[in-house]
């Protein structure tokens, strides 16, 4: 049974290992392997259901998406990688794990259906590593596994179901949600207009600004306790379990929400 992590590693390895060309596609039995320049402004995109998605800042100009599957009884065949282009003039990328025969993804989301290969039945685990450039802007999801972003520039979405997500981005926005787990943002200064929402049912919800912040906010907690370290201009009545509030001038909505944990609004 360890031979499976062992052979995992040591393809991811190898993978790894392989000079970066303009763009590049690797994929075999246990490891996948894609390089290639994307555009400032565009999006790279990584769905996957089992494992965990961490994103880094790459060295050069170029995105680099790499995933590896571990298993103890599944067959890591039953469990394909695949990535295609997206966009005005196929400028974004997306790549997806598929458990299921007939599951597809794209970027309005992602679909499966159960079939007789496995789905459930099968252990396999993919963990991605995202190497993105300056100016890219990164959607990640998961559905069983953490979710790490640091080293972004722009913006960012990321999420998963179970387990923690951790977003940093010098730029933004930055959007980011689980169930079970705790969320953890930070980011530069605010701009543009749309809303933002951070949250999680069973977990705290800390997001952190640089500068002055000018929204509408919403905190609100079950079991737990609210806190900000802006100065709040509170609408309504007061409730230490739901706030409604400006900061600043106000603006665009921000709102921060758990059902069990702690939520906190931060200055940087």
């Amino acid at each position: 049974m360890m031979k499976a992590y062992v052979h995992a590693t040591l393809f991811l390895a190898l993978a790894v290992a392989l000079p970066a060309g303009a763009q590049e596609r690797q994929t075999d039995r246990n490891a996948f392997r894609w390089s290639g320049r994307v555009a400032q402004g565009a999006w790279v995109r990584v769905q996957n259901v089992s494992g965990a998605i961490r994103v880094e800042r790459a060295t050069g100009d170029q995105v680099e998406i790499t995933a590896v599957k571990t298993w103890r009884r599944g067959d890591p065949e039953d469990v394909r990688i695949e990535f295609s282009k997206f966009g005005p003039n196929d400028e974004s990328v997306i790549v997806c794990a598929f458990w299921t025969e007939n599951a597809s993804c794209d970027e309005r989301g992602y679909r499966s259906q159960g079939d007789r290969r496995g789905g459930r039945s099968n252990d396999v685990s993919v963990e991605f590593t995202v190497r993105l450039p300056a100016g890219v802007r990164v959607n990640v999801g998961t559905v069983n596994g953490e979710v790490m972003v640091d080293g972004a520039t722009s913006e960012v979405r990321a999420g998963t179901v179970n387990g923690g997500v951790e977003a940093y981005s010098t730029g933004g926005p930055v959007t980011a949600s689980t169930v079970n787990g705790n969320v953890r943002v930070r980011m530069g200064r605010l701009t543009g207009t749309e809303d933002l929402r951070y949250a999680t049912v069973n977990g705290s919800v800390i997001v952190e600004f640089l500068g002055d912040v000018d929204a509408d906010i919403e905190l609100t907690t079950v079991n737990g306790r609210l806190q900000s370290d802006f100065p709040l201009a509170l609408q309504g009545r007061i409730d230490p379990r739901h706030l409604r509030a400006t900061i600043g001038k106000g603006g665009r909505r921000i709102r921060l929400t758990t059902v069990n944990g702690n939520v906190e609004l931060r200055k940087r």
